[in-house]
C-alpha cells in the first residue's frame, strides 16, 4: 500500500535504565505504509495503558487507497484514541496520557502527524529535518524568545507537555505532508531518545549505510548517556521512488 516505493523499517524499544515500566509503544504497518511510537506520559497513572490505547487505535483501522483519506483515517484514530483515554480517566479519576507520532508513506508522498513532544525527522541527502515541533511549555518558551533552543533541552520543565492524547476532551492533532524522496529515512521517536543524543549524534547516526546497524547504535546512545526514561525509535527508510514543499494543518 505505499504506491511502488520499496520500504524498510526497523524499530526497537528498550525501558531505559531509572525506569521499571516501558511506557513506549510502537506500530509498524508496514502493509498499510503507517509506522508510530506513543510515550505513556510517565508522571501520571497509567502511562502505559493511555500508549497501548494510541497504538491499538491505530492497529485496528484500515487505510483507503486515497493518501489524504487516509491522512484523516489516521487523524481520526488518535481522536478516537483521545476520547477512549479521557471517558477511562473520568471514570478512574486518575489523569492519564501519551504523546503520538504516525508517518504515513502512501504514492510518493508522506504525512506526519502529532500530538506531544515525541518526534519525527527525516535525512535527505545527509541532512536531518525536524518535520514535527514539540508541543510543550518549553518549547513554548523557546517560540517566544524567552529561552534558547539550547537551554530548552536541559530546562526542568523539559518534559512538561502543553498538549497530549487523553488529558482534554477535545484534541487538535498537527499533521504536516510533502513528497517523499529515494533515499529518504525517516526517524520517529520518543524523548527518551532525544533527551539525551543529540540531533548532530542522531544525524552521523543514521548516516550509516546499514539501518539496524543504525536503530541498535541510537538506542545504544541513549543507554551510554544515561537513558533515563524508555527509548523507542522506528526508522523507515524509503528505497525506491517518489521529490519538500511543507505544508502544516491540524485535523
Amino acid at each position: 500500500m505505499s504506491g511502488g516505493l520499496r520500504i524498510r523499517a526497523v524499530a526497537a524499544t528498550h525501558p531505559g535504565l531509572k525506569r521499571r515500566i516501558n511506557e513506549d509503544r510502537y506500530c509498524t504497518r508496514e502493509e498499510l505504509g503507517l509506522w508510530a511510537v506513543a510515550d505513556g506520559m510517565g508522571g501520571h497513572a497509567h502511562g502505559d495503558w493511555a500508549s497501548n490505547a494510541v497504538v491499538q487505535a491505530l492497529e485496528s483501522i484500515d487505510l483507503p487507497a486515497d493518501f489524504q483519506a487516509a491522512t484523516q483515517t489516521v487523524a481520526d484514530a488518535i481522536h478516537s484514541a483521545n476520547r477512549r483515554i479521557w471517558n477511562e480517566a473520568q471514570r478512574r479519576t486518575q489523569q492519564m496520557g501519551s504523546t503520538v507520532v504516525a508517518l504515513i508513506v502512501r504514492t510518493g508522498c508522506f504525512a506526519a502527524l502529532w500530538v506531544g513532544d515525541s518526534r519525527i525527522y527525516v535525512l535527505r541527502e545527509g541532512t536531518l529535518h525536524p518535520l514535527t515541533r514539540d508541543h510543550s511549555q518549553v518549547q513554548e518558551m523557546v517560540d517566544r524568545g524567552l529561552i534558547t533552543a539550547d537551554e530548552a533541552r536541559h530546562h526542568p520543565r523539559g518534559h512538561v507537555l502543553a498538549r497530549a492524547v487523553g488529558v482534554g476532551a477535545r484534541l487538535a492533532v498537527d499533521v504536516v505532508t510533502d513528497e517523499a524522496l529515494p533515499g529518504d529515512l525517516f526517524l520517529l521517536c520518543s524523548d527518551g531518545l532525544t533527551g539525551t543524543v543529540d540531533e548532530a549524534g542522531i544525524a552521523r547516526i543514521m548516516a550509516g549505510a546499514d539501518r539496524q546497524a543504525a536503530l541498535d547504535a541510537l538506542i545504544a546512545g541513549a543507554l551510554e548517556a544515561g537513558a533515563p526514561d524508555n527509548v523507542t525509535a522506528v526508522l523507515v527508510g524509503v528505497q525506491e521512488t517518489t521529490q519538500l514543499n511543507v505544508g502544516g494543518a491540524q485535523w
